[in-house]
């Protein structure tokens, strides 16, 4: 691509190895940008490095992202290959149960607020730490609309997401200036994560979006790279929505 907004720069992207985050990845590396992505499978990872472009592009670290010693090892990677930590994206997200909430295991609840929100808090300390509080940089968080509005079925999923979103402004205000912190909200993106959310029925579910179809990894890639470059420079502490239009409820 001819423009090379991230030339230059580094970014940590969180459960990279396939959809969305590698996605992201992809569309940073497309800009001139070098990353380290995680995830916990090394097979996918290692092809993941292999689309982005070889280790002069890309590097991966192996591990679970709520492990505070797996953030070390991927903030060393980016500092020792690359120089710098310019970026972060906290996409990785797990959601294990489906049904209602009075039958939810609590122990599952537990784990998902460790991966979903706490981790996003903990990588933002190691990043903060090791490169952006003295140099500045940029973090993006990935949401969700099921943190906007009730979701039945995905319910504690939703409540994890509205945490993340919250979490988002109240880093922006207390990372400003140097550091900007905002967050994505997407509907249903074609991932292997949403799957159970669409398969066998994307026609049926895709008619409540205006825009008549579901999303794709690329549609967020782009919104990403847009709020870590410089053309988002006056804004933090935002969540921008990227749903087709179904939240407007002008569907079929």
């Amino acid at each position: 691509m001819s423009d090379q907004r991230f030339a230059g720069k580094t970014a940590i992207v969180t459960g990279a190895s396939r959809g969305i985050g590698l996605a992201i990845a992809q569309r940073l590396v497309d800009e001139g940008a070098r990353v380290v992505i995680t995830a916990r499978k090394e097979p996918a990872l290692q092809a993941a490095v292999t689309q982005l472009g070889g280790p002069e592009h890309a590097v991966y670290v192996v591990g679970g992202a709520d492990n505070t010693a797996h953030q070390d090892a991927a903030v060393a990677a980016a500092l020792e290959n690359f120089g710098s930590v310019d970026y972060l994206v906290n996409n990785t997200g797990i959601n294990p149960v489906y049904g209602p909430l009075m039958e939810m295991d609590v122990e599952a609840a537990r784990k998902i607020l460790d991966v979903n929100v706490l981790s996003a808090l903990s990588w933002a300390q190691k990043v903060h730490a090791a490169w952006m509080g003295e140099h500045g940089g940029a973090i993006v968080n990935l949401g969700s609309i099921a943190g906007l509005r009730p979701a039945p079925g995905i319910a504690f999923y939703g409540v994890s997401k509205a945490a993340v979103l919250h979490l988002t402004e109240e880093l922006a205000v207390e990372l400003g200036p140097k550091i900007r912190v905002n967050a994505v909200a997407p509907a249903v993106v074609k991932t292997q994560f949403a799957t159970a959310l669409y398969e066998g029925r994307e026609e049926k579910v895709a008619a409540a979006y205006p825009l008549k179809r579901l999303g794709e990894p690329d549609d967020i890639g782009s919104v990403v790279a847009f709020l870590l470059s410089a053309d988002a420079g006056w804004m933090t502490g935002q969540t921008l929505v990227v749903d087709g239009g179904v939240l407007l409820g002008g569907g079929a």
